[in-house]
């Protein structure tokens, strides 16, 4: 599996617009195939922070969808809005038991 974080810190008058964008963004994301999960969220400690995390099915996946114009385009917008370039952090990640289990 491949784990995606994402971030980027929007400009007060953008935030609304933003988080649109990041939402929808989101909901199409998780259409796509080797999609596990695609999620936007406002950062509890910094709320003119957009936070993304992303589950895929394998690399494959992720290159098909940074290969997607829509996902170029919202890259762009978002930065467009933010205070700073957004920041993005790509894992490979394997699922282990809880150690409750």
């Amino acid at each position: 599996m491949i784990i995606i974080t994402g971030s980027a810190e929007i400009r007060p008058e953008h935030f609304d617009a933003a988080l649109q964008l990041g939402v929808e963004h989101s909901a199409r994301s998780r259409a796509e195939p080797g999609c596990i999960a695609h999620n936007c969220h406002v950062d509890a400690e910094n709320p003119q922070r957009i936070v993304f995390v992303e589950e895929w099915a394998d690399m494959a996946a992720v290159k098909a969808h940074f290969a997607v114009p829509a996902s170029r385009t919202f890259v762009a917008a978002i930065g467009a809005k933010a205070l700073a370039p957004p920041v993005m952090r790509i894992f490979r990640a394997e699922e282990i038991p809880s150690p409750e289990s």
